[in-house]
């Protein structure tokens, strides 16, 4: 009887392993269920977020045109960024440096930010740039647009009249015209 002893054992233990196999895999499906309703509910959780991070992206973009607009009659300043003096790059820097978004200072090194989009795509928020030195083939004026209804409108800094509002449809405007950029998605 102590020499079957061992063998009894033996055979339990054998059998409770299998056991433990079942019980096993039936956790697996289980954590295979769980995961498709994962991934489901992410799919929904990212589709908030996206439209979270939309509304998040206009209520900058107005933050930044309405800030923006606070400087309109301020008096033109080379590399002034308050309401003493402002120059076209200066508003557009402090102004979406009020969202906490940083762009370089010069209206050159802006035209390289975000991200180039057609004239026919362009919304508040985007930065417009233009090529008004006729010697020098570069980017030397930069504005921040803030209407799109009926024709492109945008709040800059004018050598001669400070802090205004243009339209891409005046003809000076129209042909100095390079480039459109979103900087906020």
């Amino acid at each position: 009887m102590l020499r079957l002893l061992p063998y009894l054992l033996f055979i339990i233990l054998l059998a409770s392993c299998g056991s433990s196999k079942r019980v096993h895999q039936s956790s697996k499906k289980t954590t295979t269920k769980t995961k498709k309703v994962t991934s489901t509910s992410s799919k929904s959780t990212s589709k908030k977020t996206k439209a979270t991070a939309k509304s998040t992206s206009k209520k900058k973009i107005k933050s930044i045109i309405n800030y923006a607009e606070t400087f309109k009659g301020t008096r033109y300043k080379f590399g002034g960024t308050t309401k003493k003096g402002m120059d076209c790059s200066g508003l557009v820097y402090t102004s979406f440096k009020k969202e906490n978004i940083t762009l370089p200072r010069t209206s050159r090194a802006m035209s390289v930010k975000g991200k180039k989009i057609s004239l026919s795509k362009v919304a508040p928020g985007d930065l417009v740039f233009f090529k008004t030195n006729k010697n020098k083939n570069v980017i030397n004026h930069v504005g921040l647009v803030i209407s799109t209804k009926g024709k492109v409108q945008f709040i800059h800094a004018s050598t001669s009249r400070g802090v205004m509002v243009s339209s891409l449809s005046e003809r000076y405007w129209r042909s100095n015209f390079v480039s459109v950029r979103r900087i906020v998605p």
